[in-house]
């Protein structure tokens, strides 16, 4: 099954200020979502954000939030943001068989949105290298339980080539110059 950036949403979840600097290996990780989310725009494929509880967890952090501008945010305090009727509402609104998750954290959030979004119909594609754990080992069971699953699990410079599909376009130059 081929991803195409036509029937493709992506989805940022939860990378809050309160948590993001426990998460293992967070700086990395933010370079990433860059990565990813830059290429997205380039795309032009729509980016959602979800925040958990942001009282207590804060904004989404300031190098993620400056590059995503106005888009569609939503904070929930279900772990999965299909338990969540704005975020449904708004994935159901305008359907799109794709959904690309990065975010935190991949044992929790991710992962029950992952679950959810196949179980409501949708190919839910999670970006390796763009989610993270506080703990490595729950990182690596949320991806074993994911491809268990059936879940699409992928890498940003695999899925940013696979939705551009081909060389020589700006978008590809653009991609090319972001993943090196």
């Amino acid at each position: 099954m081929r991803l195409l950036k036509e029937k493709s949403v992506a989805i940022v979840v939860d990378v809050q200020e309160r948590l993001f600097p426990h998460i293992h290996e967070h700086q990395h990780l933010a370079k990433n979502l860059q990565i990813l989310i830059s290429g997205l725009q380039q795309l032009e494929v729509p980016i959602k954000v979800t925040e958990q509880y942001r009282k207590g967890l804060g904004d989404t952090i300031p190098e993620i939030k400056s590059l995503l501008g106005d888009v569609w945010n939503t904070e929930k305090m279900a772990f999965s943001c299909c338990d969540e009727p704005a975020f449904l509402s708004e994935i159901e609104s305008n359907p799109k068989q794709f959904v690309i998750l990065a975010g935190i954290e991949s044992h929790i959030c991710v992962l029950q949105t992952a679950i959810d979004l196949k179980e409501n119909g949708f190919h839910p594609v999670v970006v390796e290298d763009c989610v993270a754990s506080r703990h490595p080992d729950n990182k690596r069971i949320a991806i074993n339980r994911m491809l268990q699953e059936g879940i699409t699990v992928t890498s940003y410079e695999s899925l940013l080539f696979e939705l551009c599909r081909y060389a020589g376009s700006d978008a590809f130059k653009a991609i090319s110059k972001l993943v090196k």
